[in-house]
């Protein structure tokens, strides 16, 4: 079904408040998003008892995502925690749409109520739903809804994201890489419920249909990460047929920038403070710029702003990124990655930011999703594993200098997606989604 001749195109746009990277899948959509986007269990969006579960499953996140770093007990607890999460191996290749624990657990929890604040807002108006999280499009589909479209955010995704009966199911997916769309094809949906569109990134990072600003950005990043000149003289008709010549030519009118990003729970803040304090002498001399990315936790901020005034009070060269609200931080994310040559952070959602030509350095992993994130980066030869963080100003900058990380941004640009946006857009307004011929617009 098309939008009609000069209507715009709208959609229900639901997101989760669970970490970042459901929202951050959404936040591309809010243009479209018919009254702004709906956060399943949120304010305004659920009642007591149902925000009392969404409450529970938040919870029992955000102390998985922490609990790892507890001494003793922690890697032990988790691993039980994470059992209950678990994406099984995908090889050998077998069948595995017949419904598993997590599918039963997550149905009771929607017939318990879960997402019926949602359901009553989006059977207002007959338009396309569309979710970041599995919950919200399950409730849908077994309410009857059939214009039903659900974002996956990471490689790979248990059982839980797809119905109890993949066949009757009138769930359609967007998948960020090729390793969803064959987990998917694992549990029983079939090819013409699956589209894959890549992860949707915001405007502002593309530019347009013929990516300006990302050519442009991609182009400087790759003479940041290549100071002794590896990089380039293997590989430079290739960048210029696909970034354009005028885009290559070096402005030369910054430092090297690393963005160091938390996860959403707020996990992981130590490995800042480490990275700062390894770089310290770079960062006096000015050789690098350090981005400490707080995301929205008041006491990750805090943390960082008090690394800042530990390792370096009075300078630029480090800035903490911070908002007070989701699309405070996200706008600030994106002006930030714009500058940004590597980016640290825990192989989350942010992996399919090596679309961008940005090299994704990655900190250890937090449960099965992030594992196999990990493990797509390094497929895609996009990711490289972090080494140990207090010495960072040593073996970092050995890679650099020998244009490794050149070699990953480029790996990341030419073989992850960029066009998710625009694909899922495509989607929503046409109900399907043109083959392309381009490898950039694949």
């Amino acid at each position: 079904m098309t939008a009609e001749k000069n209507e715009p195109l709208k959609a229900w746009v639901v997101t989760v408040d669970m970490g970042l990277g459901h929202r951050r899948a959404t936040y591309p959509l809010r243009n479209i998003a018919e009254g702004g986007i709906i956060t399943a269990g949120g304010e305004g969006f659920a009642d007591e008892q149902e925000k009392k579960l969404w409450d529970r499953i938040r919870n029992s996140y955000e102390f998985l995502s922490r609990i790892r770093s507890f001494p003793v007990i922690g890697k032990p607890l988790f691993n039980i925690l994470d059992r209950i999460q678990n994406i099984p191996p995908f090889y050998p290749i077998k069948d595995m749409s017949s419904p598993s624990m997590q599918v039963k657990l997550v149905k009771k929890y929607i017939e318990k109520g879960m997402a019926r604040g949602t359901l009553k807002i989006v059977k207002q108006k007959p338009l396309p739903i569309i979710s970041s999280h599995p919950i919200p499009a399950l409730a849908a589909d077994y309410n009857g809804l059939t214009r039903n479209y659900c974002i996956i955010a990471d490689a790979q995704i248990s059982r839980a994201w797809v119905a109890v009966n993949p066949e009757s199911s009138h769930i359609h997916y967007c998948a960020p890489c090729g390793r969803a769309v064959m987990r998917l094809r694992s549990y029983g949906v079939p090819d013409g419920r699956i589209f894959l569109t890549g992860f949707p990134f915001p405007l502002k990072l593309l530019g347009d249909k013929n990516l300006s600003v990302l050519k442009a950005d991609a182009a400087q990043r790759l003479h940041y990460l290549d100071p002794n000149n590896r990089f380039w003289p293997l590989h430079h008709i290739n960048v210029e047929h696909f970034l354009g010549r005028r885009n290559c030519r070096f402005k030369d009118n910054r430092v090297l920038t690393i963005t160091y990003a938390v996860g959403g729970a707020g996990a992981q803040k130590e490995i800042g403070y480490k990275i700062a304090k390894s770089l310290k002498e770079k960062l006096i001399n000015h050789r690098v710029r350090l981005i400490l990315v707080a995301g929205v936790r008041d006491e990750v901020r805090d943390y960082f702003e008090k690394t800042k005034t530990e390792i370096l009070p009075d300078t630029d060269d480090i800035r903490i990124i911070y908002g007070a609200t989701t699309q405070e931080y996200f706008e600030k994310f994106d002006d930030a990655i714009r500058e940004t040559d590597i980016l640290w952070t825990k192989p989350s959602e942010l992996s399919f930011y090596s679309g961008l030509g940005i090299p994704i350095v990655m900190s250890p992993t937090i449960g099965s999703q992030e594992e196999y994130n990990r493990k797509w980066l390094l497929e895609i030869q996009a990711g490289i594993q972090q080494n140990d963080p207090e010495y960072a100003s040593e073996w970092l900058f050995d890679l650099l200098k020998e244009g490794r990380l050149a070699e990953s941004a480029w790996d990341g640009f030419l073989k992850a997606r960029k066009y998710g946006t625009y694909k899922i857009r495509e989607i929503l307004e046409t109900g399907t989604m043109a083959r392309e011929t381009s490898p950039l617009k694949r």
